[in-house]
């Protein structure tokens, strides 16, 4: 939906409340108008069941208002008595409907000095968890959401199994495009399989203001531009449109930001002309060739010595392929006395799943390539077309016709284009084990969904029992330079201090009770 299809949308809404409750302003001695003034409607009717006017607030920001709505309609009806469980579910199964029934056939009897406090255990139980759910998807929505790292495409900076708060606020919180879905749950609900949200209706692209822009070598979490799966647990078997913040969540390091031209020569990342610079923390991982006298790897010291949990596997009697190796590894190779020689593998023919599908070009040798920036523009013809027409249709919504050597946007010729958002390449340190712009191209800006800024936990999947578990990975940075430095025995300080604490105050209170 349009921003226009939206606002009178919202009118509608306000025509149907105003409708629905104009005699249940005035049974609480307020002014009939008052119900049909937007916004101001809602503080009134926040002022007649007595609850704080911020809980207006929490009805405009989505998600949370499909929490709140039926939350208003029950408080509504019981501020006039009607507090019977029958009341509660008509409210809550027709949509609130059932208080145009109130409003228009049963006397109204305003409650003045209503007992807020739920009457029973179970009342009681359903608000605390009720308050629960909007606090912290609240929180999930708009400033920290957890992530786990599945995949070994950031490995040594990020590990399969650490546990991430991504920040949203850094980059600006991005408002959800899905206006009706279940708070707290991507795109599937866990154990039962099935989507967790409805395509429609969807709201425009909107952020809050950030804090930072994206710059080169950020590690960003965003949304696969390219998802087609049904859900993340099961492939799906014809293409499926999804919402853009309902697609998979990616992890990436930002390579190249908008503005960057980008090139990869036998591997090494070029932008803007100039190698590169990567942070220390930054372990960039090739796969190698390795030629021996014709001794054998051990599985151990692959893992602990060379840090490498890729593996590796035989080709001939002396020759051994590595997938992914940091130079830190490819040194300790080389002075092995059984090793004769340590080669980097670089990709040189032509891949046809690179993107650009340009001769010669594979995922060790691509480039240059312009990041887009918003309002810029660049020339287009047939050449530079296929850079671009992902954007120009899928991400920025024209329509486009070739024509031989014409090219037509939204039926009028066009020799160039003007970029309507950012867009982003997003590559991993794992550099021969990474799906990322390399095969699928730009990263949108309305596509990303945050800053990965805290390791809170980290379980190591090739170990056991207590050993899983990475405690020096625990409460470390992402970012920053040198090696990551733990904070989590502050956090068990803090942890005891707050509990004890809070015995000797309930202990005191005992007392002078």
């Amino acid at each position: 939906m349009t921003l226009t299809e939206w606002f009178v949308f919202f009118l509608i809404i306000q025509i149907v409340h105003f409708a629905g409750t104009w005699r249940l302003y005035e049974a609480a001695g307020r002014k009939r108008w008052e119900a049909a003034v937007p916004i101001y409607n809602a503080i009134v009717l926040m002022q007649i069941i007595n609850r704080p006017k911020w809980w207006t607030i929490l009805l405009f920001i989505p998600i949370i208002n499909l929490i709140m709505f039926p939350v208003v309609w029950v408080e509504t009806l019981r501020s006039f008595g009607k507090n019977s469980t029958t009341d509660t579910w008509l409210a809550v199964f027709t949509a609130g409907l059932y208080i145009y029934y109130v409003n228009y056939t049963q006397p109204l009897n305003y409650v003045t000095d209503r007992n807020l406090n739920p009457h029973t255990k179970t009342g009681d139980t359903i608000s605390s968890i009720l308050f629960a759910i909007v606090v912290a998807t609240l929180v999930h929505t708009y400033v920290m959401q957890p992530f786990t790292i599945p995949t070994s495409s950031l490995e040594k900076s990020l590990l399969v199994g650490d546990f991430l708060f991504v920040s949203k606020f850094h980059y600006g919180a991005r408002v959800p495009m899905t206006a009706i879905a279940a708070p707290m749950f991507h795109d599937t609900i866990p154990f039962i399989n099935k989507k967790s949200y409805s395509s429609w209706p969807e709201i425009p692209y909107m952020r809050f203001p950030k804090l930072q822009s994206i710059k080169n070598n950020d590690i960003v979490v965003f949304n696969w531009p390219v998802d087609t799966l049904y859900n993340m647990y099961k492939a799906a078997d014809k293409k499926y449109y999804k919402p853009v913040d309902k697609r998979t969540n990616y992890v990436k390091r930002a390579i190249g930001v908008a503005g960057d031209t980008v090139e990869i020569k036998d591997g090494i990342v070029y932008v803007n002309g100039d190698i590169l610079k990567m942070p220390l923390r930054a372990r960039p991982e090739f796969s190698y060739e390795v030629t021996t006298d014709g001794s054998s790897f051990d599985q151990a010291y692959v893992i602990q010595e060379l840090n490498s949990t890729d593996g590796v596997y035989q080709t001939s009697q002396t020759t051994f392929q590595f997938r992914a190796l940091t130079d830190d590894a490819v040194r300790k190779l080389q002075n092995n006395p059984t090793v004769k020689s340590v080669v980097r593998n670089i990709s040189k023919e032509t891949e046809p799943t690179i993107f650009g599908k340009k001769e010669n070009w594979n995922l060790d040798n691509m480039g240059p390539i312009y990041i887009p920036k918003e309002g810029k523009t660049v020339a287009l013809d047939k050449a530079s077309l296929p850079f671009y027409k992902r954007i120009i249709t899928d991400y920025e919504h024209n329509d486009l016709k070739v024509i031989g050597d014409e090219i037509r946007i939204n039926g009028k010729i066009a020799t160039s284009y003007t970029f309507q958002q950012d867009y982003f390449w997003m590559m991993g340190d794992n550099r021969h084990n990474s799906l990322d712009s390399r095969y699928w191209g730009y990263v949108p800006a309305n596509h990303i969904v945050g800053k990965a800024v805290f390791i809170w936990m980290s379980i190591d999947p090739h170990k056991s029992g207590f050993k899983k578990f990475r405690t020096e990975r625990f409460f470390t940075t992402v970012g920053g330079e040198g090696e990551p430095v733990s904070y989590f025995k502050f956090f068990l300080i803090a942890i005891a201090a707050y509990f004890g604490i809070s015995y000797f105050v309930k202990k005191r209170k005992e007392n002078q009770a």
